[in-house]
């Protein structure tokens, strides 16, 4: 029996149909433009065509930057940079058996938001360490911040989520975005590792080494997707970290339900089938529930179904400091309802990150 996932749903018409409906408000929450987005994907026939057109969206992106930074355009070539990583991002969603390919796009993405923050946010610091690796960003004019630390998912990494980065540096917060085990420009050295407190605390290490941050009671974390299991794992197992959000989070994952891409994801991200069905089981919220006990935001989208994926909200109202915040008409990730959660979320964030709760 192979330990590796079946790929041939990446030549079928209809899931790439469906898959390119289904990303289209992640990539809005990413902050792609929506018709570009249209474009770039128009007539794809097959997933396995995905990685090529996003990488060239990417790639048109670099020249622009690298045209404006030669000009002095320097605001310009910093966005564009930014959206190119985005594009790289995007790019690798796709599981994709050639790991060096994968790990061509992740670099790209990574080397791409380099030049972006250099630009940008001049200020933003390389933090890395054992099974982690991602950017310091601190608010300006913010003698000594608090910190929120940005826990990305399944197939999502650090270049992601700059929308909640952003809401959280506008209201006083320091943010660590982090590609832990398995994820982003880790993923094609390393595997998923279930015991994310682990990840967390050697961060939190990290950041105690610089000035200008508030750790000393503890950091808060935010988890989207499957990084919403990750951070409440997190929060279980790391006693510094004092508050959790936990993004369309997974409390349950039934492997024989899950789809093709999901599992075949999980397989490139664990370093096979059995070790992907072995990490499947041991996500379980309600293993987690009695340790548990710290401030968490639970934030789930109506309309956020996936098959084998159990959401948070049924325990969520079981743990005793859990506050729910349930949008009707959201998706997964919420790309398609922002104004509805992001700018709750990161007040909620803020004020947990000072130890306001």
């Amino acid at each position: 029996m192979t330990d590796s996932p079946d790929l041939s749903f990446l030549d079928l018409p209809a899931v790439a149909a469906g898959f390119v409906e289904e990303t289209r408000p992640r990539a809005h929450g990413a902050g792609l433009d929506a018709w570009e987005y249209r474009r770039v994907t128009a007539g794809l026939a097959a997933l396995r065509e995905w990685p090529g057109v996003c990488g060239a969206a990417a790639r048109r992106h670099l020249a622009a930057a690298g045209q404006a930074a030669a000009e002095g355009r320097t605001v310009t070539a910093g966005e564009a940079y930014r959206t190119a990583a985005r594009w790289f991002h995007l790019a690798g969603l796709v599981p994709d058996p050639d790991r060096a390919a994968a790990a061509r796009v992740a670099t790209a993405a990574d080397e791409a938001m380099r030049a972006a923050l250099a630009l940008l946010d001049p200020g933003a610091e390389r933090v890395e360490g054992e099974g982690f690796a991602g950017w310091l960003r601190r608010p300006a004019g913010v003698r000594r911040a608090p910190v929120v630390v940005v826990v990305p998912g399944l197939d999502s990494g650090k270049e992601e989520f700059h929308r909640v980065a952003e809401a959280l540096l506008a209201r006083g917060s320091a943010v660590l975005a982090i590609d832990g085990p398995g994820q982003g420009v880790l993923a094609a050295t390393s595997t998923f590792e279930p015991d994310y407190h682990r990840v967390v605390g050697r961060a939190v290490d990290a950041l105690a080494e610089r000035d200008g941050l508030d750790t000393a009671d503890g950091v808060a974390v935010i988890g989207l997707s499957l990084g919403g299991w990750f951070a409440a794992a997190a929060a279980a197992g790391e006693p510094r970290v004092r508050a959790a959000a936990l993004v369309s989070g997974p409390s349950r994952l039934d492997w024989d339900a899950l789809v093709p891409f999901v599992t075949a994801t999980l397989a490139q991200r664990c370093g096979g089938i059995h070790a992907a069905r072995s990490f499947a089981r041991r996500v379980d919220l309600d293993t987690l529930a009695d340790r548990l006990d710290l401030p968490l935001l639970v934030v789930e989208g109506g309309e956020d179904r996936i098959p084998g994926v159990t959401g948070a909200e049924l325990p969520a109202r079981r743990l005793p400091n859990a506050e729910l915040l349930l949008v009707p008409h959201g998706n997964h990730l919420l790309g398609n309802a922002l104004a509805d959660w992001l700018p709750t979320t990161a007040d909620w964030l803020a004020r947990a990150a000072s130890a306001r709760l």
